[in-house]
């Protein structure tokens, strides 16, 4: 097979995989951090600075200067495996008691989802000075089932986020010491919420779903103040995907004062609404002790509270919806991960790396939702790269994922708390295991 042809197989496969697979959200909110399994192994310390990967493009395009001569490709996978279950006491409110719920305790079972993330890259170096990288990555993906008919359902049953992002770029080596990078961000994103319908005798399910596009930057620079020690800067900004879809609800019954029960018939309202991806900003540094070690850190900040209440507002012909178009709340706060790691070159092949990690989730117990009952967590990884010739290199990385003692209690002051439906409070227990490869050559 050409060059030409690997290359086309190389990114058709990994473009129709992302379009494949939802992922589950594990950075904090429903980003996705598995976007090299070079950095997986070091719980992503040093990831804004040049390594033996192109990778570290996603976090700063600038890091592409560190390409070999002519083209180099990598191709990697995360298989990410978490489970979780959440296990509570639902209290009917005045509209579901009236449509005959009673109070549950049933368990959601796991209501995480196995997922496959891939990511490609490419970077091309023109002479010196000049690279030009192209990354295809799904930034943000999140992915919850509970049990059909658990005791949460009427604040969630099933919930996706999905998106795809194409980023080109250019890097540009300044001197010895600064190297600059800019880049487009293409966005694809896919919404999809469930949960059971308060209005309904039956518990039917009501959905919201959409999909758009967006576009961003990604910008970013490495100094080297002298040889072996380098600090990188990077910036992925935000994106508006602007999203046209539909909330459907399966028709119920509601009280009128004076009048008594009303019947209606299920209808859809077509909807738009814009959801906001957050941008984030990443400090790294990396120092090599000698021929064989290097350590490095990693400390990142995400804009998560730009995220706040998402309007949808009515599109085209769509029908009266008697209860209005639902209100996305997020509200979050910012989110912050903080790593530290290290890798050693056991031979010419071999080199072995660690690293531990801290994230600070952007969702506290007062808008932790059903949806994503998601808490601050430790990272601990281990990952290997094994360079067979000079052209051929593969990647293993290997973490493990412990998030804090996890409540949920939407009542009182919760956000999504409506005394129509009811209180829903529990306890989440969940852990994470994710398993990284890669192949990286250079042709």
């Amino acid at each position: 097979m050409s060059n030409a042809n690997k290359k086309t197989v190389l990114f058709t496969s990994t473009a129709l995989a992302l379009f494949m697979v939802a992922g589950v959200a594990h950075a904090g909110g429903f980003a996705l951090r598995e976007q090299s399994a070079y950095y997986q192994g070091m719980s992503f310390a040093g990831n804004a600075t040049t390594g033996d990967t192109i990778s570290s493009m996603f976090w700063n395009p600038a890091t592409l200067v560190g390409a070999g001569q002519g083209l180099t490709v990598e191709s990697h996978s995360s298989f990410i495996a978490p489970v979780s279950d959440i296990d509570g006491t639902f209290t009917p409110g005045a509209l579901t008691q009236l449509n005959g719920a009673t109070t549950s305790t049933a368990s959601s079972g796991d209501v995480a989802s196995d997922a496959w993330i891939p990511s490609s890259y490419a970077a091309y170096r023109f002479n010196d000075q000049i690279v030009f990288g192209l990354g295809i990555n799904a930034p943000f993906g999140l992915s919850t089932k509970p049990e059909q008919d658990w005791a949460g359902q009427y604040y969630s049953r099933s919930s996706e986020v999905f998106t795809v992002n194409v980023n080109p770029a250019v890097a540009y080596q300044v001197n010895d010491m600064f190297a600059v990078g800019l880049g487009a961000q293409l966005q694809y994103m896919q919404v999809r919420l469930k949960s059971a319908y308060p209005f309904s005798t039956t518990a039917a399910t009501t959905e919201f779903k959409g999909e758009g596009y967006g576009f961003g930057v990604t910008a970013g620079l490495t100094f080297t103040p002298w040889e072996g020690t380098e600090f990188g800067l990077g910036f992925r900004s935000a994106v508006a995907n602007n999203l046209d879809g539909s909330y459907i609800n399966p028709g119920g019954r509601f009280f009128v004062a004076g009048v008594g029960l009303v019947n209606f018939g299920g209808n859809s309202a077509g909807i738009d609404a814009t959801v906001v991806t957050p941008e984030s900003v990443t400090l790294s540094a990396s120092h090599r002790v000698n021929d064989k070690i290097r350590l490095a850190g990693t400390v990142e900040w995400t804009n998560w509270s730009r995220l706040k209440t998402v309007h949808p507002s009515a599109s085209g012909a769509s029908t009266t919806n008697p209860t209005g178009l639902p209100a996305l709340e997020f509200n979050y706060d910012d989110g912050w991960f903080f790593s530290v790691g290290g890798e050693y070159a056991w031979n010419d092949q071999l080199t072995l790396r660690a690293g531990v990690g801290y994230e600070l989730s952007p969702i506290d117990e007062n808008i932790r939702s059903t949806r994503l009952p998601d808490n601050d967590r430790l990272w601990l990884s281990t990952g290997l790269s094994w360079a067979p010739t000079k052209h051929l290199a593969f990647d293993l990385g290997y973490s493990h994922l412990i998030p804090a003692n996890t409540k949920i209690d939407i009542s009182g002051n919760h956000q999504d708390y409506n005394s129509n439906i009811g209180t829903y409070t529990g306890d989440v227990d969940s852990q994470v295991n994710i398993i990284s490869a890669s192949l990286r050559y250079q042709f």
